[in-house]
């Protein structure tokens, strides 16, 4: 099944990649907001192919979004290593770590993901010294 999205014309890139983070205030009355909104809050993407149609767009550089086609990528994200077994599915409960400066911050604190979101792990990359002296893997998910 293909995906169908609309993203600013200077993202448009085939390659180009980002996260979904849900509708603005101002889409909320666009009539192009079910194709906008149609991706899934805090779900990483990546453009496949580049559509032709254009259309106007009151919160874009340039002021268009362009139609393309995307895919939904894994999310890489630190968890307890005693859970971090491939093909697992488990409920996220997030880390509660507040060390901004961190360098694993981004990916123990994914923005969109909440607390009881189900999760299955695709891919065991590796075990990750944490700073707090937790046991933590970093792995790639998707729910």
């Amino acid at each position: 099944m293909v995906t169908i999205a609309l993203v600013g014309k200077r993202n448009a890139k085939v390659g180009f990649e980002f996260q979904y983070l849900g509708l603005s205030q101002e889409c909320r009355e666009c009539p192009l907001k079910n194709v906008c909104g149609s991706l899934e809050q805090g779900k990483i993407y990546r453009i496949k192919s580049i559509r032709e149609k254009e259309h106007p767009c009151k919160i874009h550089d340039f002021n268009s979004v362009v139609t393309v086609e995307v895919e939904e990528l894994p999310v890489e994200l630190l968890i307890p290593r005693k859970i971090a077994i491939e093909g697992t599915i488990f409920t996220y409960e997030g880390l509660k770590c507040d060390r901004y400066s961190c360098k694993y911050f981004n990916i123990c604190n994914i923005m969109g993901l909440k607390s009881g979101t189900r999760l299955k792990i695709e891919k065991v990359l590796e075990n990750v010294d944490c700073p707090d002296g937790r046991q933590l893997s970093r792995v790639l998910v998707r729910w």
